[in-house]
């Protein structure tokens, strides 16, 4: 059964253009953009499909991160969230999981370090006393104009963080999952249609989308 009633928002009623804006750091801040994003839909109602679970979301603070989690909260799972600095973020997305009566715990920090990827998911299991979900979602992303502006810090840059922490992460998490456990890595149209200001970072994606395939090849 289908419970969005989709009449609720009002998609007219949004915003058709957007002013010019930019931000000096990466990752940028939701809580500056003009206008906000839509996360959430509050007319749709969980069914408590996840009650009880815990889910690890990697960039749970914002964009598609925070969506997942306030939907994860609509139906009943418990929420751990993984953020580099934005506090603010990270703050308003603890109170709207926490507003649908699921539990929500911050930890902040590089998951572009292993020793960090570990300590997350001990920490996680440690707060939680398990963990059924690990949505490996943050990721970066610098556009460049030419392939010959691509930098070796920011290749290294973009591959250590799009794609290394789901191997971490992965690796970490999995001697605590149990049968019927979930891992699930968020990937864009740049895997498949690409993007000619984003060929590192399109790169990752496409391996972010191949390295899923694999993990269930591997685990079965």
């Amino acid at each position: 059964m289908n419970n969005i009633n989709y009449d609720c928002i009002d998609y007219d009623k949004l915003p058709k253009s957007f002013p010019a804006q930019h931000q000096d750091i990466q990752p940028g801040i939701e809580a500056e953009m003009i206008p906000k994003p839509v996360f959430d839909n509050p007319c749709y109602k969980g069914s408590e499909k996840l009650k009880g679970k815990v889910a690890l979301i990697t960039g749970g603070d914002s964009g598609i991160g925070r969506a997942i989690a306030i939907a994860f909260a609509k139906e009943g799972a418990n929420i751990a969230i993984s953020y580099l600095y934005e506090e603010i973020d990270a703050q308003a997305t603890k109170c709207y999981v926490e507003s649908y009566g699921s539990k929500c715990i911050l930890y902040m920090g590089d998951i572009s370090c292993e020793s960090f990827c570990k300590n997350l998911v001990n920490s996680v299991v440690k707060d939680f006393r398990k963990i059924d979900i690990l949505i490996n979602n943050a990721g970066v992303q610098f556009p460049q104009e030419s392939i010959e502006n691509i930098s070796q810090d920011q290749l290294e840059l973009t591959y250590k963080v799009n794609i290394f922490p789901m191997f971490y992460l992965t690796q970490a998490a999995l001697c605590y999952m149990k049968k019927g456990s979930t891992i699930v890595n968020t990937a864009s149209v740049t895997a498949y249609q690409g993007h000619v200001d984003l060929i590192d970072y399109s790169s990752t994606i496409m391996g972010a989308y191949h390295a899923i395939r694999f993990f269930y090849f591997n685990l079965l």
